[in-house]
């Protein structure tokens, strides 16, 4: 005689919806307070929530998830921009990483990366990432610039145009300086302009 008597088997627990961007957001957390080596997955399924199982079923490895938390925390906080014109891409753009960078965490971010790149190499592969996504929005954006006929030089270089902004933060960050102010982005934009753009006569 069989056992099956109609019932539904039980399913396990539920999915948590909410448990991705939670357990992203305690890892840069912990990262940004202890630095690479000091961030550990314990800890982190720990402030999150979750199980270890939780996180490994999602990241492979500690190196993968620190990678996708700060890529995401990155994408979030400066997006990519398409407002219809180049000035208006460089300014929300400028814009938005002027405000992360002057909040505690974006000023920590800085840190992190100018005290832990040369001892570490993940480290280093984090934000050389970053910088290699924000260099393809800025050539994309360069392009639809193009497109749309405004005078982009043909020599408009997108990997100095996002190594000049980010070379003052890290310069600020390291003499201890005053970051710009988002009301600045737009001198600084100007400053981009004068260099992309064909100047009249």
């Amino acid at each position: 005689m069989g056992t099956n008597s109609g019932e539904r088997p039980r399913r396990g627990r539920p999915r948590d919806p909410e448990a991705e961007p939670r357990i992203r957001r305690y890892a840069v957390q912990l990262l940004l307070q202890r630095g690479f080596d000091g961030m550990t997955v314990d800890d982190v399924a720990e402030a999150a929530g979750v199980g270890k199982a939780t996180i490994y079923r999602r990241w492979a490895s500690k190196d993968q998830l620190a990678n996708d938390a700060l890529a995401d925390l990155f994408d979030i906080e400066i997006p990519d921009a398409d407002t219809g014109s180049i000035a208006g891409d460089l300014r929300q753009v400028y814009r938005d990483a002027l405000a992360l960078v002057n909040s505690a965490e974006g000023l920590a971010m800085i840190r992190l990366a100018v005290s832990e790149m040369n001892r570490d190499e993940q480290v280093a592969v984090f934000y050389r990432n970053f910088l290699d996504r924000r260099v393809d929005h800025t050539a994309a954006a360069l392009e639809r610039a193009r497109g749309r006929g405004e005078p982009v030089r043909p020599d408009a270089d997108p990997v100095l145009m996002v190594q000049w902004l980010a070379g003052v933060l890290v310069i600020r960050a390291l003499t201890g300086q005053a970051m710009p102010r988002v009301e600045d982005a737009d001198h600084l934009v100007q400053m981009t302009l004068r260099c992309i753009l064909e100047q009249p006569g």
